[in-house]
């Protein structure tokens, strides 16, 4: 029954862009004007802008499809391009950020003060059990996956709250994109790199100005290096990792959305799957060296203040 649902065409089908798309055409606008006024300092500002074009040109393709074939399955292909497209997105924050001053010596202070050490430099170092080590990788390589497992289910089983779900998820990430955009950090992996490992561990926190500008060698990530989990996160890392996007955590904003949606739909299984891995998520990020821990701590914060924002938005107008 679910599986003729998909195919069946619908009576009454969207005419326009989906809320969805237009969270993410928002976001390519603001980029836009940004690109435009800061283009001489940028490095390649002539593919980033073909790029915009690309995500415009393939997101009314998507659209013209829908109206051709108007049913679920081509709306799903829809949702599918914008989450897929969120892999371009993210290096795309580094190529506009970079112009703007780094504030990770500013955020390491904060770690400092709150805890009186780094977290990020001493949890690896604390527990390097290869169990331990994999299950922290397992947690952050299961980000992706807990996203298309919130999605699927509200598409097979909840459609006719779909639109808003994947309205809110998309637009989570535009939101913590335009504060990475603006707000340069780039976390321990980076940060402690370029500052020196041995000034960190004695609460020195440099500031290295435009130093991401023209590097982007990281740390190597901690844990057991033959770890099947451990090779998937920084198979991850080599091809798309870039200084960028440490606070807050989106890892653990999207995540913390995730629960949330799944808590609204009132599925335990759905929820008590999502959780353990929740769990493991905001360890992880700090254990592998990704973020500060106060990274985890604005994601929480966001993710309430950016939720409660979308879904009375989901209200309105999906």
């Amino acid at each position: 029954m679910v599986i003729k649902k998909i195919f069946e065409i619908e009576k009454k089908p969207r005419k326009g862009l989906m809320a969805f798309e237009w969270a993410v055409m928002a976001y390519l606008l603001f980029t836009l004007l940004l690109i435009m006024i800061t283009f001489t300092k940028l490095q390649n500002p002539g593919e980033m802008l073909w790029g915009r074009a690309q995500v415009v040109i393939s997101t009314l393709a998507l659209w013209w499809v829908y109206r051709m074939i108007p049913c679920r399955l081509t709306m799903m292909f829809r949702v599918a391009l914008q989450l897929i497209l969120l892999s371009w997105w993210y290096p795309d924050t580094y190529d506009i950020n970079q112009v703007f001053p780094n504030l990770d010596h500013v955020f390491a202070g904060y770690e400092q003060q709150l805890f009186h050490f780094q977290p990020a430099l001493v949890f690896s170092q604390a527990i390097s059990n290869p169990v331990f080590s994999e299950l922290m990788h397992l947690g952050y390589a299961s980000y992706y996956p807990l996203i298309a497992l919130v999605t699927l289910y509200y598409f097979l089983y909840r459609y006719q709250e779909f639109s808003r779900v994947v309205f809110i998820i998309l637009a989570s990430f535009m939101l913590y994109y335009v504060i990475f955009v603006l707000m340069p950090v780039t976390g321990p992996q980076y940060y402690y790199l370029a500052a020196g490992v041995d000034q960190i561990a004695q609460g020195n926190f440099p500031n290295v100005g435009d130093y991401f500008a023209t590097h982007t060698e990281a740390l190597t990530i901690p844990g057991w290096k033959d770890g099947f989990f451990y090779q998937c996160v920084a198979s991850a890392h080599a091809a798309g990792e870039r200084p960028t996007a440490a606070f807050p955590s989106s890892h653990v904003g999207v995540t913390t959305i995730l629960l949330l949606l799944a808590w609204h739909a009132r599925n335990r299984k759905l929820l008590y799957t999502l959780l353990p891995f929740y769990v493991l998520m905001c360890f992880a990020t700090v254990y592998i060296q990704a973020h500060y821990a106060v990274d985890v701590i604005g994601g929480w914060i966001s993710a309430l203040v950016i939720y409660a924002f979308l879904f009375f938005l989901s209200k309105k107008f999906v």
